[in-house]
C-alpha cells in the first residue's frame, strides 16, 4: 500500500535494535548492580543472576552497535525463552499475567530479536 516506506527499512531496524538494547541493557545493569535482590525476585542464585546480567549487557551492546548482531540477537532470544519457560512452568503465569506481568512482553522481545537476527540488523551496523 505504501511502497515508499521501504526506504526507511534500515532506519527502522536501527531504531528497533536501539529499543531492544535499551530494554536488555537496563535489565542487565539491574542484575549486575544488585544481584542478591534481583536473585530473590526471580528465584535464582546471585551468581547466575550476575551471569544473566552480563549476558544481557553484552548481547544488548552487540545489538545496539551492530557487532555480531545475529549472534547477539540469538543470545537474547535464548534468554527470553528461559524467562518464558520460567513464567509458564515454574510461576504458572498466564499470557497476560494475573498478579504479575505475563509472558506476552517476553514473547514480543523474542520476535523483535528474531527480526534483528533474520535481517542481520540492517545496513547500519559496525560489523556483520
Amino acid at each position: 500500500m505504501f511502497p515508499q516506506l521501504a526506504q526507511f527499512t534500515d532506519l527502522s531496524l536501527l531504531l528497533l535494535r536501539l529499543m531492544v538494547a535499551a530494554v536488555f541493557m537496563t535489565s542487565g545493569w539491574a542484575d549486575v548492580k544488585d544481584p542478591n535482590g534481583r536473585a530473590k525476585s526471580i528465584g535464582m542464585t546471585p551468581a547466575f543472576t550476575i551471569f544473566l546480567g552480563v549476558a544481557e549487557l553484552a548481547d544488548g551492546l552487540g545489538v545496539a552497535l551492530g557487532v555480531l548482531t545475529q549472534i547477539a540477537a540469538l543470545g537474547l532470544i535464548l534468554l527470553m525463552l528461559g524467562a518464558i519457560q520460567r513464567k509458564i512452568f515454574v510461576w504458572h503465569t498466564g499470557f497476560w499475567g494475573e498478579k504479575a506481568s505475563g509472558w506476552h512482553y517476553d514473547l514480543m522481545l523474542v520476535l523483535m530479536n528474531f527480526v534483528i537476527a533474520c535481517t542481520n540488523g540492517g545496513k547500519y551496523v559496525l560489523w556483520k
